[in-house]
């Protein structure tokens, strides 16, 4: 089993710290990260857009990932959120031990 790290994107660090701490509280991930200001630049309907958003990066074991999915789905307040794993090559196992027992 390996861990996997659900990034997302949201427009507050308000709205991106609540639901990295919903997620752990309600054990979908086992921690979370909220990194931000970020500059970011895409397209929606048409048009160029710039915004300032907050990547929330919800950590898991492997096995938790279509919960989690399905978490962070259901709280986000984007039509469209991005859903984005990384997959780890190593993760030391103690702490891969705690991640399981955490979720």
């Amino acid at each position: 089993m390996s861990l996997v790290q659900l990034v997302t994107a949201l427009g507050s660090r308000e709205e991106a710290e609540a639901l990295a701490r919903s997620a752990v509280q309600d054990r979908a991930a086992a921690c979370a990260q909220v990194l931000g200001p970020v500059a970011s630049v895409y397209r929606w309907e048409g048009r160029i857009e710039e915004a300032q958003e907050y990547l929330c990066i919800l950590k898991a074991p492997e096995a938790a990932l279509e919960r989690l999915t399905a978490f962070v789905r259901e709280r986000h307040p984007y039509d469209t959120p991005e859903l984005a794993t990384f997959e780890s090559s190593f993760v030391d196992e103690r702490y891969l031990a705690w991640m399981r027992s955490e979720t």
